[in-house]
């Protein structure tokens, strides 16, 4: 079936559509997919796990919503769990990662607000970044492609450039409150931000006295091999926005915060409708479940080494097509050089029989679910070895 005129045409679709998945494939038509896009790094535990199917229908055949006017035992229970598990203090829980990064913006403004400090309310970004498409993400994120026929953007954004430590200082002025970065830009083509990077962002905050925001609504979640990015570099934010894997396909974002952090964030100045409904906190819950099993993150981490080291090796063989591998855990792009359009290496995967996803900079992603093993990781990588061939020889 064709794309609905009905649709507002603002999404380029393949021309594919999905009758039901399993595990780490999908169908259409008769035809198995190995899934290595995961709904865009959503799907973390891949298609209909069982113990995420039951936690929905059960929780269905009790309680679907009832607002955030009352006490919801499910926000409740899921909260607790998810806080223990982390940095933070407090959760807040909405639909979305661009619902998540709002809450970080308001929450950073609100700190020193209520501090006495209302001049400190314009944030730190970094080019390359993708925050979300709301009016106020996309003008933190100041890429022109998101802002044209937008503007006026909204103030109170300093956008610097990404990895650039001299730039962030020169940027900071008595109107500085905090910084939002995402640690590893997934749409900008998998850019990994340097390990002292990240540690010198968190000496500046402290020493200036401003919130350091991460933006992990696609590396965190397990994506890296641990439950949040900032482990790997070894750094605490003081907030967290975070979504997409988070209940592995259930819409549902989150903002995680010190008590500090969110200090301001007091009765009345924010709130969601639908966010932390209970259909959406069982599931979370079984994910998290998952996620924080002993042997999970480990595996993640194991299984990502050995398919990267795989497709370096791809790499090495194709030094004509592709100019680099690079990534962190299951987050991973392969850079395609000019020869041929990443768009149209994602649609001849499609016909291999394998889904990725395309970023900038003429990057392929491969975002696999979590559950991955490493003889899925094998067949991807022999389904893009096929592919490459095919193009070697045009």
């Amino acid at each position: 079936m064709s794309t609905s005129s009905k649709l507002l045409p603002v999404h380029k679709r393949f021309d594919i559509s999905f009758s039901h998945g399993e595990g780490v494939y999908l169908f259409s038509d008769g035809k198995k997919y190995l899934d290595f896009g995961a709904g865009i790094a959503v799907n973390a535990l891949g298609h209909c796990h069982p113990k995420m199917v039951e936690a929905l229908s059960s929780q269905a055949k009790k309680l679907w919503h009832v607002s955030n006017i009352y006490n919801i035992n499910e926000l409740n229970n899921y909260a607790e769990k998810l806080v223990d598990a982390t940095f933070a203090d407090y959760a807040f829980f909405c639909n979305s990662g661009a619902e998540s990064v709002e809450c970080v913006i308001k929450m950073i403004r609100r700190h020193f607000y209520t501090k006495n400090q209302p001049q400190k309310n314009r944030i730190i970004t970094f080019t390359g970044a993708f925050h979300g498409r709301t009016i106020a993400t996309i003008s933190a994120a100041a890429k022109k492609k998101y802002l044209e026929g937008f503007e006026p953007a909204l103030d109170g954004f300093d956008n610097v450039e990404f990895g650039d430590i001299e730039a962030v200082k020169k940027a900071i002025t008595k109107n500085t409150a905090g910084i939002l970065i995402e640690p590893i830009q997934g749409e900008e083509g998998i850019r990994v931000a340097d390990k002292k990077f990240i540690s010198e962002l968190r000496e500046i905050c402290d020493e200036k006295n401003l919130l350091l925001a991460f933006d992990e609504v696609q590396c965190g979640m397990g994506r890296v091999g641990h439950l949040f990015a900032h482990e790997y570099y070894g750094v605490k934010p003081d907030i967290i926005a975070t979504a997409k894997a988070i209940a592995g396909g259930f819409p549902l974002g989150a903002c995680l915060a010190t008590k500090d952090a969110a200090s301001g964030m007091t009765l009345g100045v924010h709130g969601t409708t639908y966010g932390g409904n209970p259909l959406a906190m069982a599931v979370a819950n079984s994910v998290l479940d998952i996620i924080l099993a002993a042997e999970f993150l480990p595996n993640v981490r194991a299984v990502a080494e050995y398919l990267k080291n795989q497709l370096i090796d791809l790499q090495n063989d194709f030094p004509n097509l592709i100019d680099e591998v690079r990534g962190v855990g299951l987050m991973i792009g392969i850079k395609i050089n000019q020869t041929i359009e990443n768009n149209e290496l994602v649609r001849r995967l499609i016909d291999q029989g394998l889904l990725t996803v395309p970023a900038s900079d003429n990057v392929i992603r491969i975002l696999p679910p979590l559950i991955i093993t490493k003889d899925h990781a094998k067949e991807a990588v022999d389904k893009i070895r096929d592919c490459l061939l095919t193009i070697g020889r045009l």
